[in-house]
């Protein structure tokens, strides 16, 4: 998604000398650390005196206009393709235990958060030198703000990517019922040993280094998401399973623990700054928020009835698993589903090794380089993998990552940096429709962190 726009970092010679440390140190100190779609030049130097090592140089910021190649088709699709992804397995369970009533909270989180999407865009316009959402934190906030939204957005991928394992374990266990590996030395299941393998297989992608090698794997998260769609369409048509369960009108006791896996569907505004920058015409850009989330709000909610219309209240947190396992395409969504958390790592991890490496010593070798961020990115999945196999319950874990942190970068953040940052010209109505929807944020963030964090210590406890 972000490799046709990535530019590799080029250093020309200095014509004073071999080597001029204030060049170099000047476009260290830039801001190439979390700008998935920027590049940054060296350009020699008039002038480079040996003695005193004092430069006057030339460097040309061609951050955005070098990145900005992206048509309002390609920044639809980058936007839809980051959108959707774990949460679509999810919706159908989710209004079956909300109720049907419910569709209109999933509907209504989807306008809030194209609203979000908006917010950010007129932020980055206010100040084109902000690059990326905590850009825009410490825009409105300063180094808290920074600190505060960079906290979120690490929690969020981890927390994400423990719920991408576990999704994985499940289907896993399901593709390959009845299968016994023989290595019950290990102390771990069958299913457990195959989750295993499958990270593993994984974890070289980890190691590359540029985004363009590994944007390949977005795309096929992409194809994989519509495919699960597919699938389920075609059980309902041809798989022989009738759509005649009737849905609940609305169950009030579960909307604090569904909320989070409603929110969590619409994660991706971590990345919105990055589209929007890419952009020929930024201007353009609340228009693509609007196509991109009317699309995926359309596809959730036909997906969440679909679902919950043919399996009723057996319905699975995952639709995948809830599906005839006589059945072909059934195969075939479960292949799917396994193999989208396995395009997923490298993607998620992009940030924060880019953020790692841009804080290692400068004089290191990209060789050294590579070693620690790879090996520090394969030791926070296995930590992931570990926690994922003691804690499989994909539903409350992914509900707690919605409600817990996927509600603040969706919603509360967004409206509250646009109130500081606009807070001189801001209106009364939209004053109090941005205080309006962080209030309700911070209401479904916490009912539904307490109520899935009970859940989830329920089960663990029964286990």
């Amino acid at each position: 998604m972000w490799g046709k726009n990535w530019k590799s970092i080029e250093k020309l010679s200095c014509p004073g000398s071999s080597e001029c440390l204030p060049c170099r140190n000047q476009v260290a100190s830039g801001s190439v650390d979390a700008a998935k779609d920027s590049a940054v030049q060296w350009l020699s130097c008039d002038v480079c005196v040996e003695e005193s090592k004092t430069c006057k140089c030339n460097l040309k910021d061609v951050e955005h206009h070098a990145g900005a190649n992206s048509s309002f088709l390609h920044a639809v699709i980058n936007m839809v393709g980051m959108l959707i992804g774990l949460g679509q397995l999810s919706t159908p369970y989710a209004l079956e235990n909300g109720g049907w009533a419910s569709a209109f909270l999933l509907v209504g989180l989807g306008v809030i958060s194209a609203y979000s999407s908006h917010l950010l865009g007129k932020c980055i316009d206010k100040n084109p030198k902000s690059k990326n959402y905590t850009d825009i934190g410490q825009h409105a906030f300063g180094m808290r703000g920074r600190v505060i939204a960079a906290t979120f957005i690490y929690m969020e991928i981890f927390m994400a990517l423990v719920s991408y394992t576990i999704s994985l374990h499940d289907n896993l266990s399901t593709v390959f019922l009845g299968t016994h590996l023989g290595l019950t030395w290990t102390g771990l299941s069958t299913s457990q040993l195959l989750t295993v393998i499958a990270v593993l297989v994984a974890l070289p992608s980890l190691w590359l280094r540029d985004l363009s090698s590994i944007s390949f794997l977005s795309t096929g998260g992409i194809l994989m998401s519509l495919l699960i769609f597919v699938t389920v369409a075609c059980t309902a048509i041809f798989g022989g399973v009738k759509a005649n369960h009737s849905i609940p009108a609305l169950q009030l006791r579960n909307i604090p623990s569904i909320s989070g896996l409603y929110i969590f569907s619409f994660a991706g505004h971590i990345v919105f700054p990055n589209i929007h920058r890419a952009m020929k015409d930024p201007s353009k850009f609340t228009k693509v928020s609007i196509v991109s989330f009317s699309l995926v709000t359309i596809l959730y909610t036909a997906l969440a009835f679909m679902g919950a219309k043919l399996f009723g209240p057996e319905v699975n947190s995952q639709i995948t698993l809830s599906m005839p396992r006589n059945l072909v395409i059934t195969k075939v969504a479960l292949w799917a589903t396994v193999l989208t958390p396995m395009t997923k790592y490298a993607l998620e991890f992009a940030p924060f090794a880019m953020h790692l490496e841009h804080h290692l010593p400068y004089s290191m070798k990209s060789r050294t380089k590579m070693i620690i961020r790879g090996g520090v990115g394969s030791f926070l999945l296995l930590a992931i993998l570990a926690l994922a196999l003691c804690v499989p319950y994909f539903e409350y874990v992914l509900g707690l990552t919605g409600s817990l942190v996927s509600v603040g970068i969706c919603i509360i953040f967004p409206c509250a940096f646009y109130i500081k940052i606009f807070w001189a010209q801001i209106s009364k109505p939209l004053l109090i429709l941005n205080l309006i929807l962080i209030a309700t944020g911070s209401f479904l963030g916490v009912s539904g962190t307490m109520s899935s964090l009970k859940l989830l210590v329920r089960n663990l406890q029964k286990k």
